[in-house]
């Protein structure tokens, strides 16, 4: 059984990490980047080290903790490291689309590692198999590898490594932060509206200054790095022994992933000058001034509505108390359990604690409802604990519609909120009262306006157009090579 059987949450974007680090052993802090970025996803893990002109690469399906070992480690090598966690939203979940790609190029080997989806791949893809300089080999049915065939095949024309990524930048339409690791150092650029997150660290070994780049701040902090700054929207840099070097290869026109704020980072991680965690206990505070419940007790769908819900008791004056206990080492299982667990389903990942929530009035905090088939389960587990009543609020607007951009959400008649009223909603998964945050209080949160970020996903405003044939189908490329 896989999580996905488990929540009806949009799947998180990938997560990347790159670390220049000659001298030190870049493989195993690319390791535990990637651990620290293991929420972003749980379907593969790749690392590619750089020793020179060669390049070393292992790649497989499951957790870091699993695909790696001391073993597989210190037979890769190398001066600096791209890393890479995967689930997959464009290309299916197969060991072929694991990352880091690795491809060949007039200047020596590419590392990519991707987080985001480009909604041109289809035209890219043409592009890319109608240049015969070098011909493109594809092996996978990702987007992440047309990219760097894209930038193998601009080298190709005398092309420096900067040059060929930037030229395959502006070929790109979508959310793209990627980090790139080749002979001549390592690299991080970021799409123009920077859709998805990216920074740079600075992390210092032996009195030696390295530096990191990262889909998160919590991933340089299990390293012990220090945040210096994000890569900005239509950023290239350069990473060697010299230092960094910047380009700005597209006007910036920021868009950041508001769904990243609320739900997919860590929230210890740090976005707009401050941690997750805090914005989160805001959205809650915000929520509960706006749908107040009278009620006993607020609890919270662990972990993602932890913050939001310890906000909307202090907004309400409810006290705050833990009402459902998460096991921590489900995460991904391909044993399937009997269909009696089947049934009871949300058990084996939440199980509700009889004495807080017996002949209490509860209000529960989620931060979101995609399908409303596990907060069903959820209302109902809290009911045969002996819960009177359950009010659920939830501290972001209804999602109504799909990301086309790196998160995988169900296409929009999937989507509970685009097809139900709230009330609908609140009958089916069988709550007493059900309230979600507003767009404005949920923009109010950011102390920033809601022109600098996606909210796509709550209003259907796209910041980047999408074609016909990507909103129709996720596996494009699948279609293609059949």
């Amino acid at each position: 059984m896989t999580e996905q059987q488990f929540t009806d949450k949009p799947e998180e974007a990938c997560g990347v990490f790159g670390v220049y680090a000659p001298g030190a052993d870049v493989a195993r802090l690319a390791y535990f980047g990637l651990y620290a970025l293991q929420h972003r996803g749980q379907e593969s893990a790749g690392i590619a080290t750089f020793a020179g002109d060669t390049v070393h690469c292992y790649k497989d399906m499951g957790l870091v903790s699993q695909v790696f070992d001391e073993e597989i480690l210190g037979r890769l090598v190398g001066d600096w490291a791209v890393g890479h966690n995967r689930y997959s939203t464009t290309g299916s979940s197969r060991i072929v689309n694991a990352q880091p790609v690795v491809v060949e190029t007039r200047l020596g080997p590419l590392a990519l590692a991707h987080n985001g989806n480009l909604v041109n791949t289809y035209a890219l893809r043409q592009q890319v198999l109608a240049c015969d300089a070098p011909p493109a080999v594809l092996a996978s049915t990702t987007d992440s590898e047309l990219i760097a065939w894209a930038i193998a095949q601009a080298v190709a024309t005398g092309q420096s490594w900067s040059e060929g990524m930037i030229t395959a930048a502006q070929q790109c339409q979508g959310a793209f932060s990627l980090v790139m690791g080749t002979p001549a150092g390592l690299f991080g650029l970021r799409d123009a509206h920077g859709i998805r997150p990216l920074v740079i660290g600075r992390l210092m070994i032996e009195g030696m200054l390295h530096y990191v780049l990262a889909s998160e701040t919590c991933a340089l902090d299990i390293i012990g790095a220090d945040y210096v700054r994000d890569v900005e929207p239509g950023e290239l840099v350069h990473i060697t022994a010299e230092g960094i070097d910047s380009v700005r290869w597209a006007e910036s026109q920021r868009k950041l992933c508001i769904f990243e704020m609320i739900y997919f980072a860590r929230p210890d991680s740090v976005m707009q000058g401050e941690s997750l965690y805090s914005y989160r206990q805001r959205l809650g505070q915000q929520l509960g001034r706006e749908a107040p419940a009278d009620a006993d007790v607020v609890i919270a769908v662990p972990d993602s509505g932890v913050p939001a819900a310890i906000g909307f008791s202090q907004a309400t004056g409810v006290p705050y108390a833990e009402g459902l206990i998460k096991n921590r080492y489900v995460g991904r299982t391909f044993i399937q359990p009997t269909q009696s667990m089947r049934e009871s389903g949300i058990r084996m990942k939440l199980n509700p604690l009889r004495d807080v929530l017996m002949g209490q009035r509860v209000v529960i905090v989620d931060d979101s409802i995609v399908r409303g088939t596990t907060s069903r389960k959820i209302v109902k587990a809290l009911r045969d604990a002996g819960a009177v009543e359950v009010h659920m609020r939830i501290s972001s607007p209804p999602v109504t519609h799909p990301c086309f951009y790196g998160i995988d959400t169900d296409s929009q008649d999937q989507l509970i909120a685009a097809t139900k009223s709230v009330a609908e909603i609140a009958a089916q998964i069988g709550v007493d009262s059900l309230s979600y945050l507003s767009w404005r209080g949920m923009i109010a949160a950011t102390y920033d306006t809601g022109d600098r970020f996606c909210s796509a996903c709550f209003t259907g405003k796209y910041p980047i157009s999408i074609p016909e044939p990507v909103k129709r189908q996720k596996l494009v490329l699948e279609q293609i090579s059949q």
